[in-house]
């Protein structure tokens, strides 16, 4: 045994010199109150497990850096944007990401079939700027208000702890926004093959800001240079059976090999303002920007190179909130976006805790100097900087010390107006032409996968949710809606019947023989071996 090993201590540095067993009064008498060394490691180690995140809980995460061309497409990056992680080439900025699956548990299967979490921490020069997307491109709801409803009929049934198809149907049954996502969801884009080829988005929409405060609207993009790779459910299932844990394996051993992944940002861009001519509202996450008529415009790129030392410390203790933006990136009014903005930081400090940006994981990068008069809290680490007078821990002060505000820039100052209220539905009230084109567009094995998935879960649903998703399905499309009625056995002129929901208009027909093209930007996509 090596004389040159490192010696076990207590968090308090006491040495332990008998790590075996527990203090007790004679050999076989009871332990006594006073063992402290076992107290101690005992409390921690029923502590250990820190609460599960709500959705998102199964991760895997990754360092990296991201490196901007100095341009978005052909245009210089300050056009648009006074955000320097956008503008300065040649400066490979500090990443962490963090990919995860939604509904499942921690221990959860990597090739469940759903949405897979797409998280980016730029560790930028002027501080953290947080992207906290997805893999596909939209979303099930356009309204904050319904997330908790959604995840509740997302999980398991609070009765028999199942996952149910019928829950899920239910609730979107009731959501015709959600028929766009749930084609994509239930095609083979549902289940990526792995983290390194599978797309991600920040689903929202954001907006960029030069130095003259004009702005445009923008939604952020990443494109894997590995391409794109998707599952059936039987090659998913023949996975699952060996392993529940591929993608993470993939994504480390070829992190490990030095096979180092890569994704390039791209952002489309669309004026501010009310944009009434589209067919569809660019704030509204359950549509997509048209690429041909928003293309990808590319905007740097992200290179994977390390794995986490510790994953409790660095993937599970990662935190994440849409509200962290740098100067030049902005919110928009997208009501999914304005309601995570409050969501997520809330839920990083009850998960982790109220200093949770203190951990070295979540924390800025080094060279940023952070000075906060926030104070105290659980587990509170260190006390940032306060300038000149330690005892002045608010600002302003009539002395002149502590901290000052930073130097104005020009803001962008958007006209808003309008009367308040509750509003249900997007403006245009069309939720069945992207997923009627989308439908249209997948390849033959795609549109045959998401078929046979859709008739396997209307099997297990009460014919009134069978009868109303194949009203939606027609709707958006007449051999979509025929092909899961005919495989299901659900009668589909009974279905045809049905008036449309309380408070929906009926859908325009003349949305069926409509042609929604969206360029051919995206990358490559091949079905998995």
């Amino acid at each position: 045994m090596s004389e040159n090993r490192p010696i076990l201590t207590t968090r308090q540095g006491h040495p332990v010199r008998d790590n075996q067993s527990t203090r007790t009064v004679g050999e076989r008498g009871p332990a006594t109150l006073e063992n402290y060394q076992f107290i101690e490691k005992i409390t921690h180690f029923d502590r250990e497990r820190i609460p599960e995140r709500v959705v998102h809980a199964r991760g895997a995460g990754a360092h990296g850096w991201f490196e901007a061309y100095g341009k978005i497409g052909d245009e210089p990056a300050s056009k648009y944007t006074r955000a320097r992680v956008l503008n300065e080439t040649g400066v490979k900025t500090p990443m962490f990401v963090r990919f995860s699956t939604v509904a499942g548990a921690k221990e959860s299967p990597e090739t469940e079939r759903d949405p897979r979490g797409f998280a980016v921490k730029f560790k930028t020069v002027e501080g953290n700027w947080d992207l906290v997307g997805n893999n596909l491109k939209v979303f099930f709801i356009r309204d904050a208000i319904k997330f908790p409803d959604m995840i509740h009929a997302f999980k398991p049934d609070p009765v028999t702890n199942r996952q149910e198809a019928w829950r899920f149907f239910d609730f979107v049954a009731q959501h015709p926004e959600a028929i766009h996502m749930v084609t994509w969801l239930k095609s083979p884009w549902g289940i990526p093959a792995n983290y390194r080829e599978m797309e991600g988005s920040g689903v929202n929409t954001y907006k960029l800001v030069n130095d003259k405060g004009e702005a445009v609207l923008c939604k952020f993009h990443w494109q894997p240079k590995q391409g794109v790779r998707n599952l059936t459910s039987a090659q998913a299932s023949e996975i699952q059976a060996k392993d529940v844990g591929h993608a993470t394996r993939d994504l480390y051993d070829n992190i490990s090999a030095g096979n180092f992944p890569e994704w390039e940002f791209c952002v489309q861009i669309m004026p501010d303002g009310p944009n009434d001519h589209l067919s569809f509202d660019p704030l509204d996450d359950t549509k997509r920007w048209p690429e041909d008529q928003f293309p990808l415009l590319p905007v740097g790129r992200m290179v994977l190179d390390r794995v986490p030392d510790n994953f409790f410390a660095e993937v599970e203790q990662s935190a994440f909130g849409t509200g962290v933006l740098v100067d030049g990136i902005d919110f928009s009014d997208d009501k999914m976006l304005q309601g995570r903005t409050l969501s997520y930081s809330d839920t990083q400090r009850y998960r982790v805790g109220a200093n949770y940006l203190q951990l070295p994981i979540n924390a800025p990068q080094p060279g940023v100097k952070v000075y906060s008069n926030q104070r105290d809290g659980q587990m509170t680490y260190g006390v940032d900087g306060t300038g000149q007078n330690r005892h002045i821990n608010y600002e302003p002060s009539t002395l002149g010390e502590g901290l000052a505000e930073a130097p104005k820039k020009t803001e962008y100052h958007q006209p808003v107006e309008g009367r308040l209220g509750r509003y249900q539905t997007s403006r245009t009230e069309d939720d069945y032409a992207q997923a009627g084109h989308r439908y249209r567009t997948f390849e033959d094995w795609e549109r045959e996968d998401l078929i046979a998935n859709l008739v396997a879960d209307m099997k297990q649903c009460p014919e009134p949710i069978q009868l109303r998703m194949v009203w939606h399905f027609w709707h958006a499309d007449e051999d979509y809606g025929r092909r899961v009625a005919e495989g299901a056995g659900i009668d589909l002129e009974k279905a045809k019947a049905l008036p449309p929901l309380p408070g929906r208009a009926a859908p325009h027909k003349r949305l069926q023989a409509e042609t929604y093209t969206e360029g051919g930007n995206a990358p490559q996509k091949v079905a998995a071996e």
